[in-house]
């Protein structure tokens, strides 16, 4: 099955490089992993960009492998860097917490 997995997700143009391909499939092929992507709460919802990601997280989910969501916050507290024009603002732990929480939802 992760063979498939991986060739599906290369038709996809979703893997762009690998460091040991052969080792890849194998570690794939032996066992479920376990694999994070972390999300920052910089906005009170995911963006459009979040959903290529979160897609694939269920391609290896749907493959038997075990994703893991981890939704920071640290981040979230110094605000997104968007433009880099101006310094970040400081977010209100609240604010974040809340954001936190609809991301949460989300996934």
């Amino acid at each position: 099955m992760s063979l498939e997995l991986l060739a599906d997700l290369e038709w996809r143009g979703l893997v762009a490089q690998t460091t040991d391909r052969e080792a890849l499939t194998k570690e794939l092929s032996s066992a479920p992993v376990k694999f994070y992507i972390g999300f920052d709460p910089t906005a009170p919802s995911l963006h459009v960009g979040n959903l290529v990601v979160i897609l694939v997280m269920r391609r290896f989910q749907l493959a038997g492998h075990l994703p893991i969501a981890l939704v920071g916050g640290a981040t979230g507290l110094v605000g997104d860097p968007s433009g880099r024009n101006e310094e970040r603002t400081l977010n209100d732990e609240s604010v974040v917490e809340e954001w936190v929480e609809n991301i949460r939802k989300i996934i």
